[in-house]
């Protein structure tokens, strides 16, 4: 199948990011993945409850204006919003708009940071373990199962490979990740090529394309706490054994567009055969903190 991923500034209003998914639509993309949180700035660099405000329920009037435009262009898009689940219930949730326009699904991010200029904690109750929309499961849609992640949940491995053991045929990975501008260029590039790298490690020991979508451009902190969030671009697309096929930069809104051949992970999981040979009967310390 063709995907798309589509970087952006989030200082846009929504007839950009529609704008953006008919031109991938366009160019033959039938599968179209936003960044994380889309819809407004990063507003975690500071802790403001007036950004509560910013929370929509699911169904709602983003989910609707998602899933008539899916619809109409026959598409299936993953979206991002600021989830408003209950009464001081929140959630960083990933929406799946199939091309018939039904909801899918919808993915709660599990691992929450709390970072200077990445005050998640304040806003986000994680994702649950049980329950009707819990942890690691992929989502059924008309172009086969999407295992949907976000932004912090990329750097576990224990999150990709329960997706692909769960039966993902694809990991997706909406994104709001920057630098922070004090740092000099070479912890930049550092930090760069550790997100590069990591979740190219997740296709490849698993066998499965990933698709990374970032935000790009500086965004100021309204709390002028810290120098803001440069926030770095780089969205890419992989194949099964981690081989990039197309990669932004940091400094433009791109659309990104690649073909995608689902079958390569039968063949490449032939020849590394990671899953048949894991001693399953001895990673019982993986449910330990520290085993020191």
């Amino acid at each position: 199948m063709k995907v798309a991923l589509i970087q952006q500034s989030c200082q846009h209003h929504q007839a950009d990011n529609e704008a953006a998914i008919q031109q991938a639509k366009a160019v033959g993309a039938e599968l179209v993945v936003l960044s994380e949180l889309h819809r407004h700035p990063y507003f975690c660099q500071t802790e403001n409850a007036e950004y509560f405000e910013l929370a929509q329920a699911i169904p709602g009037l983003y989910t609707q204006w998602l899933s008539s435009l899916a619809k109409k262009l026959q598409l299936v898009i993953v979206g991002s919003l600021f989830e408003r689940r209950a009464a001081g219930i929140y959630h960083n949730t990933a929406v799946v708009l199939d091309s018939d326009g039904s909801l899918a699904g919808r993915y709660r991010k599990m691992h929450i940071p709390d970072d200077p200029g990445f005050y998640e904690k304040f806003y986000f109750t994680p994702g649950d373990a049980l329950g009707k929309y819990m942890g690691f499961n992929p989502i059924q849609t008309s172009l086969g199962k999407l295992g949907i992640l976000i932004c912090w949940d990329q750097w576990f491995p224990e999150a990709a490979r329960l997706m692909a053991l769960a039966g993902a045929e694809i990991l997706i990975y909406p994104t709001a990740i920057g630098w922070n501008p004090g740092d000099d260029y070479a912890e930049q590039q550092r930090q760069l090529d550790a997100w590069v790298t990591i979740q190219r490690s997740h296709a490849i020991a698993n066998a499965l394309p990933v698709i990374s979508c970032n935000r790009y451009g500086f965004e100021p902190d309204s709390s002028h706490a810290t120098q803001g969030i440069q926030f770095w671009g780089n969205s890419f697309i992989t194949g099964s054994q981690g081989e990039i096929f197309t990669q932004a930069d940091n400094e433009q809104a791109e659309i990104l567009c690649s073909e995608i051949d689902l079958q390569a992970t039968e063949s490449t999981r032939r020849i590394w055969p990671y899953l048949r040979d894991r001693r399953i009967d001895a990673y019982t310390g993986l449910k330990a903190r520290y085993l020191s």
